[in-house]
């Protein structure tokens, strides 16, 4: 009788079925590969859609008292002209304000960030020279769009206008801020709506022009908080020593009306004397925000109630829907004193909510699928072959689903997309293999050879065309990696996954499929008339011979 050694392996699919047969460590290997797939689901970042790198900044230039045609003829065209020279940058748009020149820069996608960042910088501040007189010192920002887009965002309104106004509900929103900002992972927060209390100066522009001052000295002043600065003295009469006598902060409106602006005929010229200083809100920011209350169930016209929106924003590649849980958790912990306090406040948007709940949805519908799969295959081949079968979907994307977390990929919607279009494919070499597994079993030879010999023989025969079927199918996923601009990075999950999907369902069919075969297959006992005809005519053929 032959054994397993007698048969000449020509392929890797007969090695690695014939190494891991009857080895002690496959039954440890599956399980292993089970467990790290399912911990790289749990542990690996969620998102609703994967992050896309994009490189850009803006350069803001203001000037005092400039018209927005006199920004766009001396600042915001020889600017753009200018960054034209910088290679790599895709758009350019500029836009000219009262006082202030904006020119947005976006680079093409793909481009080094850290370099674009520096080639922005490097060119403005080589042609500083050539910015106009009164001009201010330009700001460069770059665009960070991992953290500048919003996980979560919480509408804070008063319950009670007439109790909270304006710059109460803004110190303490702000306060809450300061600790949403410390927990883990939370990279950005912005106060959108807000209005802050400030000292608003009313520039008499008559005085302004008869003193000659200009609106860029009035600026730096108030900047420089230049208030009357007593003489300091390097040891008082108790020998202690005197590093500052000045609050650095200004406490009134007779602070600000007191800040000197300039000298004049030998005098200094007060604030107070070109301008009026009143103490309020900040009346230069016309942007609010409100929210559509309603007074009871039945009430058909909607309240609207002043907000301030607060955004909190995560780093780059960890999970939104932990730091989402983390900050609703944090704003359960303060609901009562808020509301002690007179405000309110909602969810807006919860990012991590959806994401989580995208994830789970395709996962359930993954399940799914897997079921009924197992269900047709149970008709085709019978019970125990779809048990074996169904066993390597699991396996196989838990190989991927490790796999891409050891290379720094997110869970997200273009992911798991990736995992259902390649899921009719994953079967295929396991249903090869069980196949043809279950024609040598049932053969007339069959009764003469080992189990053993017959499942590695059967999976060696599919070796080669299953290899290259897999090959083929991975070859038409391969140019969409080279897919450019924003649909390339969007789809890049795609080209990444299923190719590794692919390969790792024929490892898993060559190794797994004929050993559980061996487990749970049984050859068929033939009838014995069929095999008494089948020793006589190998009789008749010998005598021939």
């Amino acid at each position: 009788m032959k054994t397993v050694n007698d048969y000449e392996i020509t392929d890797y699919a007969g090695k690695l079925a014939k190494g891991f047969l009857r080895n002690p460590l496959t039954a440890v290997l599956g399980a292993f590969l089970l467990i790290m797939g399912y911990l790289a689901l749990e542990i690996m970042p969620r998102e609703e859609d994967p992050q896309i790198a994009i490189s850009g900044g803006a350069i803001v230039v203001a000037m005092p008292g400039a018209s927005p045609r006199e920004i766009e003829n001396i600042i915001v065209n020889p600017l753009e002209r200018k960054l034209r020279e910088v290679s790599g940058i895709e758009h350019i748009y500029g836009m000219a304000m009262d006082n202030v020149g904006i020119v947005n820069v976006m680079y093409y996608i793909g481009e080094n960030r850290e370099d674009s960042n520096l080639k922005l910088y490097d060119k403005v501040m080589q042609n500083m020279d050539l910015m106009p007189k009164g001009v201010m010192q330009p700001l460069i920002k770059p665009f960070d769009i991992d953290i500048d887009i919003p996980i979560v965002t919480v509408a804070f309104y008063p319950k009670d206008e007439s109790k909270v106004d304006d710059v109460k509900l803004f110190e303490v929103v702000r306060h809450l801020q300061q600790k949403i900002n410390a927990i883990d992972n939370v990279a950005k927060t912005t106060l959108k709506g807000e209005h802050k209390e400030q000292y608003n100066v009313e520039v008499d522009m008559g005085k302004l022009s008869a003193y000659h001052l200009s609106m860029g000295q009035i600026m730096k002043a108030i900047q420089s908080v230049a208030v009357d600065v007593p003489d300091v003295k390097g040891k008082t009469r108790k020998n202690n020593l005197v590093i500052f006598g000045v609050k650095n902060a200004i406490e009134s409106v007779s602070d600000v009306n007191n800040v000197i602006v300039a000298q004049y005929m030998g005098s200094p010229i007060y604030l107070k004397d070109v301008a009026t200083v009143t103490k309020g809100i900040d009346i230069q920011n016309f942007k609010s925000a409100y929210v559509n209350m309603k007074s009871d169930s039945n009430a058909t016209m909607d309240k609207q109630k002043k907000q301030i929106t607060l955004t909190v924003a995560k780093l780059a590649g960890t999970n939104a829907v932990f730091v989402a849980e983390d900050v609703v958790e944090l704003l359960k912990e303060h609901e009562h004193e808020l509301s002690e306090l007179g405000i309110g406040y909602l969810v807006t948007r919860n990012y991590g909510h959806r994401a989580n709940e995208a994830v789970n949805e395709l996962m359930h519908h993954l399940i799914i699928t897997i079921v009924i799969i197992a269900i047709m295959l149970v008709f085709a081949l019978g019970w125990k072959e779809s048990i074996i079968v169904t066993f390597t979907v699991p396996a196989i994307l838990a190989v991927t689903l490790f796999i891409a977390y050891m290379t720094g990929q997110t869970i997200n919607r273009i992911t798991l997309f990736a995992f259902l279009l390649s899921l009719g494919l994953l079967v295929d070499a396991a249903i090869i293999v069980i196949e043809n597994i279950h024609r040598h079993l049932h053969s007339h030879e069959a009764d003469d050879r080992t189990m053993e010999e017959l499942l590695v023989e059967a999976t060696d025969e599919i070796g080669a065309p299953t290899n290259i079927a897999t090959l083929a199918i991975i070859l038409t996923m391969v140019p969409m990696a080279f897919v450019g601009g924003m649909m390339g990075s969007f789809m890049k999950p795609i080209p990444y996954n299923v190719p590794v999907a692919l390969i790792a369902s024929l490892f898993v069919a060559y190794i797994f499929t004929p050993y559980l075969s061996l487990k749970l297959l049984k050859k068929p006992e033939h009838n014995h008339h069929h095999r008494k005809k089948h020793k006589k005519h190998s009789e008749n053929k010998g005598d021939k011979s």
